[in-house]
């Protein structure tokens, strides 16, 4: 048995206790900043299949020198003491290094450090091809197949986010599913929808993340994720292939309003604001299916006996743990 402990193992520690642990966990996040004395320090995100956590790593640290120059993305091995700070889990780093997958693999965690959707994911790609073959219009159906088989390899595996709704591997396809299943289920409630749009949109709403993301075990954005965005990428994606596949110009225009528009507001990365009805259900679904997202994750990564989540930047609060008593 491992002696590497998980970020869901550390969280279940008391948290009145200083627990010295080791642990291995992928760097998913690192900036450099300045404290307040002048001096710089590091703010990392570290995780594994289980969970994640934030902490500091100060200049006068050992590891520092070690982590100023890892890339998003690699295998730590650290040493710690757990704690806490305001009420969010963040231990004190002693010792690290940077290994490779190799390392990881012989010390026993490497399958642990990488986090899935439960939904395996073949289940979730039978899902997808079974929503689009509901597609009726045969031009609309086969813009989205085109841009799905030419995407395939990426879209298997590829996050949804960098750290916000369904950021860890397969989760752009569990989120495109899971949108698909909402409508399907949604439709019959507001027939001023056309369907096929509906669901041709939701297929291809995010697609452009395949693009502004890159990395292997940490999401970050790409040269053309920073300087065009997934709503503009997608935008192009859908274009070609609606050309390509001979759809007419009207459901061109709609289908690439849809993505255009599905980021709900200009402020949240919108081209513009929703303003046909497929439009206005796809940002809806996708709002309702992003911050479902996140209440699920935090549900299956928290320790048990917790009666609250810590606090969640994309919901703006702490999500309460226990079920409701019947």
């Amino acid at each position: 048995m491992s002696d590497f402990r998980t970020v869901q193992e550390l969280k279940a520690l008391d948290r009145e206790l200083a627990v010295p642990f080791r642990g291995i966990f992928i760097l998913r996040r690192k900036t450099t900043k300045t404290a307040r004395n002048g001096n710089p320090f590091l703010s990392l995100e570290l995780g594994d299949s289980s969970g994640s956590f934030t902490t500091n790593c100060f200049g006068d640290s050992p590891l520092y020198k070690e982590l100023e120059t890892a890339q998003e993305g690699s295998i730590t091995r650290i040493a710690g003491t757990t704690e806490y700070y305001n009420d969010r889990f963040s231990p004190r780093l002693s010792a690290g290094e940077i290994i490779d997958t190799e390392q990881a693999a012989e010390e026993g965690v490497l399958g642990q450090l990488i986090e899935v959707p439960p939904e395996s994911e073949a289940e979730l790609w039978q899902h997808l091809q079974d929503a689009v073959a509901a597609i009726l219009h045969p031009q609309l159906r086969e813009t989205v197949e085109r841009v799905i088989h030419e995407t395939e390899v990426a879209l298997r595996v590829s996050p949804a986010a960098i750290s916000m709704h369904h950021a860890y591997c397969h989760g752009l396809l569990e989120h495109t599913v899971h949108m698909l299943r909402a409508a399907r289920a949604l439709l019959p409630l507001y027939p001023e929808v056309d369907a096929d749009l509906a669901l041709a949109g939701i297929a291809l709403h995010d697609i452009g993340k395949l693009e502004e993301y890159e990395g292997e075990f940490a999401a970050r954005s790409s040269r053309i994720g920073i300087l065009q965005g997934h709503v503009v990428i997608g935008f192009r994606i859908a274009r070609k292939a609606a050309l390509q596949c001979g759809l007419n110009e009207d459901l061109t225009e709609r289908l690439e309003h849809i993505i255009l528009s599905h980021q709900g507001e200009k402020e949240w990365g919108a081209a513009a604001m929703a303003a046909t009805p497929e439009a206005v259900f796809v940002s809806m679904v996708d709002n309702l299916d992003a911050k479902m997202g996140m209440v699920q994750r935090v549900l299956r990564n928290s320790p048990e006996g917790e009666a609250f989540s810590e606090f969640l930047p994309g919901l703006q609060t702490r999500v309460l743990l226990t079920p409701p008593e019947k």
